[in-house]
């Protein structure tokens, strides 16, 4: 009788779940939550020293939502978001998906040539801004571009007269009669598209990822709910609002569980946050790495009462073990969770629970989230790795977007006929299903034939007492055709690192080709908003820097 071999079980894992997923439009989900909570805190904006119960939170949006239809803005109109974190941000999300205006959400930190071409790209018909933030001036801007924005007719600046008036519309016509709210309401499907955000790519010009309220009105729901949030939760969100990681998975949240968002700025500052998070008693902490790293190192900390977090999600970049550890040690946050995921996906599809084992926690980004697929592929042949081996992480289920806004060459680039969304990212799955995300397919660096993954090696260098953050990039080189160069912050008081300290340190417990062959030594690194390292910036500088070097 001749044996057959068990196949290897391969690199795919789905999420069943109890709970089934929401068939609500964003405004019905809401408006349930106001009937159950309505008297709960729903919004506090500590810059601006205001505060809203439900009850209050719900007269601001359907005012706001009723001033839009007599603006004449209705269902699949784009209506544009350009400003920082504060609470009429909150009332445009809420309101625009009442009435199944499409939301844009444009990066606070673009210019006018960026805003220009999003303006033109989604048909933008109103823009609400605010007039200025930091260096930037918005008003400006918005005026320079405006007469190349053929389908840009309403321009509402936040804090002027038409701001106001917008409001002011809605909340008379409420007075007598809701029934065009109530009708423009019940006229919308939760698979509307409802929501743009444009990704930043690394090059050419952004991609508009259009999501419906089913895709992130359920991520937001269950991203909660594997948080364990309740009406007694307070979330403290210094991520921004233009981003997935604070419209959905903060907002969204909440409101599907009746919390508290707590706004503790308009842009991130560890002090302001960390005061935010003690005075208001936040139970859960939102932040990318780089957010917490500053919170730990920021002289304040240790006077801050922390004691009321229980959990929070680390998620935005490769989260180092060592700051995870911290987080959970000094912080207080003992049911910390990693999220992965990417605005394409609503965002997030994995995610680390709360019983999780500590290494678990600290080594993988989780397992799929409820009602998604994930699998692990050979970028070369699309087939199913086996568990155990690197491949491109895929996912598949209600979080796909819709696609890319007037780009289905690009649609069609990033979801395959069978839906799955490709990611560009490097995973390894294990026997258990978590998966670990080693780096991107376009980071890979090949020295000599070896394929080395930086993040293996970031990993490492987090463990030397004098580096704070450390970031490793390929450059050319005319042997190996590609070599190793690190940029590295230092801890306050260190003395600088030089290439031959770092290899010494490294010799024997890195093999020699992973072991960096230049060091950089910064202040910050190139970031985008949302606090992803920006890598490609950061090739183009080192290999700007060592031409340099070579002439000099």
């Amino acid at each position: 009788m001749t044996g057959f071999a068990t196949p290897e079980l391969p690199s795919y894992t789905s999420g069943a779940w109890n709970t089934p997923l929401l068939g609500d439009t964003i405004g019905d989900n809401f408006d349930r939550t106001v009937a159950r909570h309505g008297d709960r805190d729903a919004l506090v904006d500590r810059a601006a020293g205001r505060r809203w119960t439900y009850t209050e939170l719900a007269a601001e949006v359907d005012a706001l939502a009723l001033g839009l239809l007599r603006a004449g803005i209705g269902k699949g109109d784009r209506v544009g978001i350009w400003a920082p974190n504060r609470a009429e941000w909150v009332f445009v999300q809420y309101a625009t998906a009442k009435i199944g205006a499409i939301l844009v959400n444009i990066n606070p930190a673009y210019r006018s040539h960026e805003l220009q071409y999003v303006l033109t790209q989604a048909g933008i018909r109103m823009l609400i801004s605010a007039p200025s933030f930091k260096t930037s001036d918005y008003a400006a801007m918005i005026a320079e571009v405006r007469g190349d924005c053929p389908d840009l007719e309403q321009v509402v600046l936040l804090g002027y007269p038409e701001w106001d008036e917008l409001g002011e519309s809605g909340r008379a016509a409420l007075a007598d009669d809701r029934t065009r709210l109530d009708a423009a309401q019940r006229d919308l499907s939760a698979d509307d598209p409802i929501n743009i955000q444009y990704t930043s790519g690394t090059t050419g010009f952004p991609k508009g990822a259009t999501l419906s309220h089913h895709n992130i009105l359920n991520n937001g729901f269950f991203v909660g709910e594997l948080c364990h949030y309740t009406e007694n939760d307070k979330v403290c969100i210094p991520v921004p609002f233009y981003h997935c990681f604070g419209m959905v998975m903060g907002n969204l949240a909440c409101t599907s569980h009746g919390a508290t968002m707590v706004i503790p700025g308009p842009a991130f500052d560890p002090a302001q946050t960390l005061a935010a998070v003690a005075e208001e008693r936040c139970t859960s902490l939102y932040g990318v790495p780089t957010m917490f790293i500053a919170e730990l190192a920021d002289p304040s900390f240790e006077t801050h009462d922390l004691s009321s977090l229980r959990t929070g999600i680390m998620a935005g970049s490769p989260c180092p073990v060592e700051v995870m550890k911290q987080v959970i040690e000094r912080m207080g946050m003992t049911e910390v969770s990693i999220c992965y995921g990417m605005t394409e996906t609503s965002p997030v599809s994995l995610q680390t629970r709360s019983d999780d084992t500590i290494d678990q926690r600290v080594s993988t980004v989780g397992r799929v989230g409820p009602h998604l697929e994930v699998k692990i592929v050979d970028p070369a042949t699309g087939l199913t790795v086996p568990r155990g081996e690197p491949g491109e992480l895929c996912t598949r289920g209600y979080s796909v977007m819709l696609g890319y806004w007037n780009q289905p060459d690009k649609t069609a680039e990033a979801i395959d006929k069978a839906r799955w969304m490709h990611t560009g990212d490097i995973g390894v799955m294990d026997a258990d299903g978590y998966v670990s995300v080693t780096g991107r397919i376009k980071d890979m660096v090949i020295r000599g034939g070896e394929n080395i993954y930086p993040r293996e090696i970031e990993e490492f260098l987090y463990t030397h007492p004098d580096i704070l953050d450390a970031q490793v990039v390929g450059v050319p080189d005319e042997k190996y055709g590609e070599e190793l160069m690190v940029w590295i912050r230092m801890r306050e008081g260190a003395a600088p690192l030089d290439a031959q300290s770092l290899r010494e340190y490294c010799t024997g417990k890195l093999a020699h080709y992973k072991i960096p062959r230049y060091v950089h030594i910064v202040d910050e690194f190139p970031m985008t908003v949302t606090g992803k390292i920006r890598k490609v910036e950061m090739r183009e500088l080192s290999t700007a820097l060592l031409g340099e070097a070579e002439r000099g």
